[in-house]
């Protein structure tokens, strides 16, 4: 166990770049999850937790897979490697689905096959057939797999051989002379492993069956099948393992891919960057975009528009013009001003907070948005998504519009307690206007005790009463300056507020406009800008995990 341990630490240690892709893989398919097609999501998956389970084992053995038809020689093959009768040739081994293992130097071997799932009775430790004096020194560390025919009537043979090949770290193909043109390896096996020919040798078998004068044209034609199927390089030994020929050298060829201990490095690379390769495909390789501050600003506009904005804003301004003319106008006519309803009672957007605590969510009377508005909405976020998902696969762009639109079904209810639960100050009257208001009660007040005055003086004159003497200012009798004063000066003073008024009347309204559109800005992020967001940010973790998996 402690050299197994130790040989895991040795191969992630020395292929840490490949632990790096690995990883970067697992968080590509993760972060791409139900955004493009769930067959190659699933695929990368299961590649990257193929890789990560091999990285943990032993990396002082590779594992050799023998894979073929019936017939092609495959498992005299594999005796004549093993210099052992251990496979059955020519006739139906006895348990054929499973796969014949071969290992030199078993010592941290076990729980790699057993990763490969090959039963204890399939297993032959090659060290243990020989003296100790002849013992394969230049085979340890080979795990050699005789795996059943991938032509075999029998699924589950099928089903085994697709398993192991994909498990493996090097493959050899042994193909038959007669059968080498076989559609069912090159289109089932061969092809999809077009990313995998620094793992692979094929081998040409029963060679001494060829005629001398063919066996070259024959090993050019199996070359150029190989190049048609994507794999141009690939080694093409002429075998007969019947008569030993070519034998040495497929050993040789083995035992130095396996002291380079490259095998299991390349293997897990083509492997990781053939499933980042097809996830690429679905998601695209366009850089992760940004959302337009134009876009979003033409969004909030649509929501603000359709949430009534406008509206309340005007019924801001004309409360505001009401209740500051009713503080500062003349007290006599101000007082009909009441008569008249409030514009924002009227949209029930002054409550108050007793009222909104009875209410609970107060619901305003705010119009709802019409059809255009509507359609004004559905266009600014079909074109913030379309700007989005310029460069993304259809897959992912398709993802992007799903999410611009998926919490707009609830969009009225969202702007219209926006707009109730924004602070309007319709209630707060400005410091001048109360200052006016005091005024304009002592003027009417001024007003009411001159004309008492002159009513108890013309009282007096009535009843033949002797006149009191009446203090004058110039040639004006007091009392007379007093109402005819309160009365003048107050109808001048409303007028004069009214300009302050006029101005105090547009600054309420372009800061309420200003809460306003930030309350309906983080209507229109939480409900449209978000979802997108989140889009992009799975975009972008997909994109920098295939980068690391395929640097």
């Amino acid at each position: 166990m402690t050299s197994l341990l130790e040989g895991a630490k040795k191969l992630v240690t020395r292929s840490s770049d490949i632990g790096a892709r690995v990883d970067g893989l697992e968080r590509a398919a993760a972060a791409a999850r139900g955004r493009v097609d769930d067959a190659v999501v699933d695929d990368a998956t299961v590649v990257a937790a193929r890789a990560a389970g091999r990285l943990k084992l032993s990396a002082d053995h590779t594992v050799v897979a023998l894979a073929g038809a019936t017939g092609s020689g495959k498992s005299s093959t594999f005796n004549a490697l093993t210099e052992l009768e251990l496979a059955a040739v020519g006739v139906r081994r006895p348990t054929t689905s499973w796969a014949t293992a071969c290992v030199w130097g078993k010592e941290g071997a076990e729980e790699l096959l057993e990763w490969l799932g090959i039963p204890a009775r399939h297993q032959v430790t090659r060290d243990s057939m020989l003296s100790k004096g002849d013992e394969d020194v230049e085979m340890r560390g080979v795990v050699l797999l005789d795996l059943p025919d991938h032509d075999s009537t029998e699924v589950s043979h099928h089903l085994e051989v697709e398993r192991l090949v994909q498990l493996a770290d090097m493959l050899v193909w042994v193909l038959d002379p007669q059968k080498y043109a076989d559609a069912a390896i090159h289109d089932r096996f061969l092809k999809p492993l077009a990313g995998h020919r620094d793992v692979m040798l094929v081998v040409l078998n029963h060679i001494d069956t060829v005629p001398e004068d063919r066996r070259q044209s024959m090993l050019d034609d199996v070359r150029r099948l190989l190049e048609a199927d994507g794999l141009p390089g690939v080694p093409v030994l002429p075998v007969s393992a019947r008569h030993g020929w070519g034998v040495d050298e497929l050993r040789s060829l083995i035992v130095k891919r396996v002291a380079e201990k490259k095998a299991t490095r390349a293997r897990l690379e083509a492997d990781v960057r053939t499933a980042a390769l097809r996830l690429q495909e679905e998601v695209g390789s366009g850089k992760p975009p940004t959302l337009s501050t134009a876009r979003v600003a033409a969004l909030d506009d649509a929501f603000a528009d359709a949430a009534g904005v406008p509206i309340v804003v005007k019924a801001v301004a004309d409360s505001t013009r009401m209740r500051a003319n009713r503080a500062t106008g003349w007290p006599v006519t101000a007082w009909f001003s009441r008569l008249r309803p409030d514009p924002l009672k009227r949209l029930h957007l002054d409550l108050g907070a007793s009222g909104k605590e009875l209410a609970g969510t107060a619901r305003t009377s705010v119009p709802q948005a019409t059809g255009v508005q509507r359609a004004r909405i559905d266009s600014e976020v079909r074109a913030l998504a379309d700007q989005v998902g310029e460069g993304m696969s259809p897959s992912w762009a398709s993802a992007v519009r799903a999410a611009s639109v998926s919490r707009l079904p609830d969009l009225n209810d969202r702007l219209d307690r926006a707009v109730a639960a924004t602070d309007l100050g319709p209630t707060r009257i400005p410091v001048w206007a109360g200052l006016v208001r005091v005024l304009q009660y002592l003027l009417i007040l001024s007003a009411l005790v001159g004309a008492g005055w002159l009513a108890l003086l013309a009282l007096g004159s009535y009843a033949r009463l002797p006149e009191p003497p009446t203090p004058e200012v110039g040639a004006f009798p007091v009392p007379t300056l007093l109402l005819l004063g309160g009365i003048l000066l107050g109808l001048l003073l409303a007028l004069v507020c009214r300009w302050l008024v006029s101005l105090t009347a547009r600054s309420r309204a372009r800061a309420a406009d200003k809460r306003l559109r930030d309350a309906i800005s983080e209507v229109s992020a939480e409900v449209v800008v978000e979802p997108i967001q989140a889009e992009l940010a799975s975009y972008a973790a997909v994109r920098d995990g295939l980068s690391a998996a395929l640097k």
